[in-house]
This record gives structure tokens, sequence and C-alpha cells, in this order.
């Protein structure tokens, strides 16, 4: 059991967003894909994972990668309860990613031993973290809850709190959310293209996640 304050957990959240602009949300279907496939994420620069709890095949991912891809720092996303977070660190994940945040799951993750990193789509929901102890979030949807628009203006009431906006963001769209100075970076699924997957054409995943390394430049 970890008891989180928020140093704490603001740096270990702080310690692995910082390590590339951009997060790849990741749903996989195949449990044999996902050693292949994160090492080609990895390779490509992008050692941070985030792989959905959307599919049955997601728990053994995660613990596949946790094994067998050292230089990948895994973590879960679409975690809804309480119940989700102990099955993703049972599994080795190394945070977590929920799209919104009950109080229950606000409760569980203050001594889970993995970061929580709560979704968050209004300022009430906001607060309500900051009230917990919370300074990092996911913001979700990012487009259709108002993108960079809605960031830059949480800016100003909400000066300490930074994000990894996901959801409707691609390539083209990324720049002007990682020129945001609340933003750590950004989470988004188009390094994982469906023809890609469906070829099992790694190749395809580390030319574009290659290319998302040098997004935050652009911005």
């Amino acid at each position: 059991m970890t008891l989180w304050n928020p140093d704490s957990r603001r740096d270990a959240v702080d310690a692995i967003l910082a390590r590339a602009p951009v997060v790849p949300v990741v749903q996989i279907d195949h449990v044999d894909d996902a050693v292949p496939l994160a090492r080609a994420l990895v390779d490509g620069g992008l050692p941070v994972l985030e792989i959905t709890l959307r599919t049955q095949a997601a728990l053994e991912s995660i613990a596949r990668i946790a094994r067998d891809v050292p230089d990948a720092i895994v973590g879960a996303g679409t975690v809804l309860t309480s119940a989700d977070l102990v099955s993703v660190v049972s599994a080795g994940a190394k945070f977590a990613f929920s799209p919104g945040t009950t109080e229950a799951l606000y409760t569980a993750a203050s001594t889970a031993e993995i970061p929580l990193i709560p979704g968050i789509a209004t300022a009430s929901e906001l607060m309500r973290g900051l009230e917990l102890g919370h300074t990092r979030f996911k913001f979700f949807p990012a487009e259709a809850a108002g993108g960079v628009g809605a960031l830059r203006a949480f800016a100003g009431p909400f000066a300490h709190a930074k994000f990894c906006p996901t959801g409707g963001i691609d390539a083209e769209k990324a720049p002007a959310y990682l020129g945001l100075h609340n933003v750590l970076t950004v989470g988004g699924s188009w390094m994982v293209p469906k023809i890609a997957l469906a070829a099992r054409d790694w190749s395809i995943v580390y030319r574009v996640a290659r290319e998302a390394t040098f997004l935050r430049a652009a911005s």
C-alpha cells in the first residue's frame, strides 16, 4: 500500500508523462500482438504506453509488456472502478488513466501502489480532483470538451494543474496542445493504424511513432 500526498503523486506522474510528447492509447485484441507492438512504439521513441481495458486481452497484454519489454513504461487506460485499479496493479501496470472519476475510484487511488491520473472534462470535476490532492489529470474527451480553448481557460484559475489531453487528437492537432504550458503530453491512437495492426506490420508503427516524437518541436 502506498500513501500518496499531493507532492509524491505529482512527482510520480511527472516522471512518467515527461518521457515523451505522446502517450499511445492502444487497444489490443490479440495478446500475441502486445509485445511486438510495444517494442515498435518504444523503439520509435514512445516508451509510455496506455493499454486500454476495452478488450479481454488487455490485462494479459499489460503483463506481457511489463515482463518482456523492459524499456516500456506500461500503464492502463479505461480504469473505471476500484476493482479495475487492483487488477491493473496486479498485471504490472506502472500508472493508470481513468476517463472520468468517481468518489470510490478516488478513494482507491489514495492508497494504490501506482499513481492514478483521473479523467476530468469540466471545471467542477477539476476542482473536486484538486480538493482531493490531485494536480495531474487526463482531459477527456479533449476535442469534444473544448479542446485547446478549454485548457487555455483552465490555466487562469487552475494554474498548478497540468493535463494529458486525450480524445479526438491526431498528429495535426497535437502541436497546438503541446504548445500550452499546462499540457505535459497528449494521448492518441493514430500511431497504431488499423492497417498496421491487421497486417502486423510493426515497421509502420515504428515510423509513425518516430514522427510523433518531433511534435513538441513543431508546437
